[in-house]
């Protein structure tokens, strides 16, 4: 009887990434005929049908859902072995190491964590606008390490190679003029900013934008968006005279505008950390980790009202708080 081999497993994944047999075999530079026949190897070793073929091209079956996820969690053991592999055999001088971020207020401590933490020569910085660009890198290895926002469709994009931990899921504040009334509550309902013009990234970089939609619509309106702004001291200009924004819960008040809670926070953004199994952190997931974690709460002072919330909703970052722990933080 055949064994199964990393090639079938690498077929299988690449069917269920492409959503289609002729786009797979093109993508591993194998013809349809050949493609066709290690899927069918496959499905004998299993012991079933892997894939639905529909007009809309191949969809996973139950069991094939079991046997991508495994011969994805294979493939990257694989990957990540054959690289410590390599790294044993090479100079052992240290080479830089490269970070990459989306715009966060914690990433410079995280910057100097890394440099303390991780045997580089130093360490560079890319800062993306968004996660989907920012997961390009990673993926490609232009970068070894990463902060990210998790965007609409992540989950259907490339992520061989990366290990992937949530670090926080982090409650969206806004951000007001001064003068506003809604200025003087403690926190402000959604639903009271109905009327406002809104600031935000344009519509490409906003990676959560269903979600946004969804928490606006949840309180009864649909935001007027009115500003496209991907930089910070234009769009806290545009606050101080009048419009509102979602904000960075870290947020400073000041300059005309002031940061407050929202009621109940309606709208949530996981913050991922995503770490190479190859390069200079390979190996390293938990120390960066604890890194980024070390890195995020000691900007939780900027904002004495996140403290508080923070205090108050100790379930949103279990994750820093474990990896403190461990750390002996």
């Amino acid at each position: 009887m055949p064994e199964l081999e990393l090639r079938h497993l690498r077929a299988v994944c690449a069917i269920a990434e492409e959503g289609s047999l002729t786009k797979a075999a093109t993508r591993l530079g194998l013809t349809q005929p050949a493609m066709s026949a290690q899927l069918r190897t496959v499905e004998r070793i299993v012991g079933g049908q892997l894939f639905d073929r529909t007009p809309g091209g191949s969809v996973p079956t139950d069991l094939g859902k079991q046997v991508v996820g495994t011969a994805r969690l294979v493939l990257d053991e694989v990957e990540q072995l054959v690289s410590l592999a390599k790294e044993r055999t090479r100079d052992r001088t240290p080479g830089p190491l490269i970070a990459g971020g989306v715009p966060t207020l914690f990433f410079g401590h995280f910057v100097e964590e890394l440099r303390r933490t991780i045997p580089c020569s130093e360490v560079r910085t890319e800062i993306m606008p968004g996660g989907s660009d920012l997961l390009e890198l990673l993926v490609s290895g232009q970068v070894h390490l990463g902060v990210l926002d998790r965007f609409e469709g992540m989950e259907r994009r490339e992520l061989r190679g990366l290990e992937i931990r949530r670090l926080i899921s982090e409650p969206q504040f806004v951000a007001l003029p001064e003068w506003d009334p809604l200025a003087e509550q403690d926190e402000v309902d959604l639903a009271q900013l109905a009327d406002r013009d809104w600031v935000t990234p344009p519509d490409e970089l906003v990676g959560n934008r269903l979600q946004m939609f969804n928490a606006c619509a949840e309180a009864g309106f649909t935001p007027r968006l009115t500003h496209h702004v991907n930089e910070a001291s234009t769009a806290r200009g545009l606050v101080a005279n009048g419009a509102v924004s979602f904000a960075l819960p870290q947020s400073r008040s000041g300059d005309g505008i002031v940061i407050r809670p929202l009621k109940g926070s309606p709208l949530m953004v996981d913050l991922m950390l995503a770490t190479r199994r190859e390069g200079p952190a390979a190996g390293r997931a938990h120390d960066v980790f604890a890194c980024a974690a070390r890195a995020y709460k000691a900007v939780l002072p900027r904002n004495p009202v996140y403290a508080k919330w923070w205090d108050e909703n100790p379930g949103a970052h279990a994750e820093i708080d474990a990896a403190l722990l461990v750390a002996g933080d």
